[in-house]
């Protein structure tokens, strides 16, 4: 098995920005798995249908488990405004691991790969994939 690491850099908007980014996991891996993660506590990886009523139901969603409008320690100490973001990504989580068979991720039908940015301003993220598996060429890294 070899271990090959790439980085997926994106500009977001916050505040629930959802991106997919199932295109940007190219199937480089011939049989393995792909681990997604992204740094940072205020950002989150998930898989969703990536349809835009599903995305306004999770945006939705999202801001009834963790309404931005309320008070919350974290802002009370670092004054910066974020203490949603920061539970947000809590309950998402920064990491999502997706098995790979005969070059194509194993993902259902409608399901894509997302990134949640919950910060309360634009920020560039940077994604974090390790291929894990046997490989199709050498330059496929």
């Amino acid at each position: 098995m070899e271990i090959r690491t790439t980085t997926i850099t994106l500009a977001t908007r916050g505040f629930n920005d959802i991106r997919d980014l199932t295109p940007h996991l190219t199937q480089r891996v011939r049989e393995g798995s792909v681990l997604v993660f992204v740094g940072g506590a205020t950002a989150g990886v998930t898989t969703i249908e990536f349809e835009s009523g599903v995305v306004s139901d999770l945006k939705q969603a999202i801001e009834r488990l963790a309404p931005h409008d309320i008070p919350y320690a974290h802002d009370a100490r670092w004054g910066d405004g974020n203490g949603f973001a920061h539970v947000r990504a809590a309950l998402v989580h920064a990491d999502l691991e997706i098995p790979v068979a005969e070059g194509r991720l194993l993902l259902g039908t409608w399901q894509q790969v997302v990134l949640c940015d919950f910060d309360n301003r634009p920020r560039e993220r940077q994604v974090i994939c390790q291929l894990r598996g046997t490989f199709a060429r050498p330059e496929d890294a």
